[in-house]
């Protein structure tokens, strides 16, 4: 009774196996695109955790020219991963407890209209100071 049940094992370890190693192919197929595609202007990181914008590319010797904020530094390909995604934030005053948007009330048409009281009000003002 025990040999059936060690071959379901044995099989499931095999499957699993493959799939993963297939998983990580995938994986690395799809690094080595972004590393190909790579092209001046381009947002990136690197895995020290350096964000920059692609200078050039050299893909014969595996060199990339990264600008942090004016600063030049040459790297490795090796090294380049795309940039992380940076969330929008959301206030808690903007969702319920479920985090869905609650309903907007007409904040934003309020705002410009008391801005533009104020503007034509100013001009009155320095008008009567003359």
């Amino acid at each position: 009774m025990g040999t059936p049940f060690m071959i379901v094992i044995l099989i499931a370890m095999v499957g699993f196996m493959w799939w993963s190693t297939r998983q990580q192919k995938k994986q690395q197929e799809k690094v080595n695109d972004f590393r190909q595609s790579l092209q001046p202007g381009m947002e990136v990181a690197t895995h020290s955790g350096l964000l920059a914008t692609v200078e050039s590319v050299d893909l014969d010797r595996d060199i990339v020219i990264l600008n942090s904020e004016g600063s030049l530094s040459k790297w490795r390909i090796q090294a380049i991963t795309e940039p992380p995604v940076i969330p929008a934030y959301v206030s808690d005053d903007e969702v319920d407890e479920n985090g869905n948007p609650l309903e907007q009330k007409d904040v934003e048409s309020e705002v410009p209209a008391a801005a533009d009281a104020e503007a034509t009000e100013a001009p009155e003002s320095q008008e009567e100071t003359k």
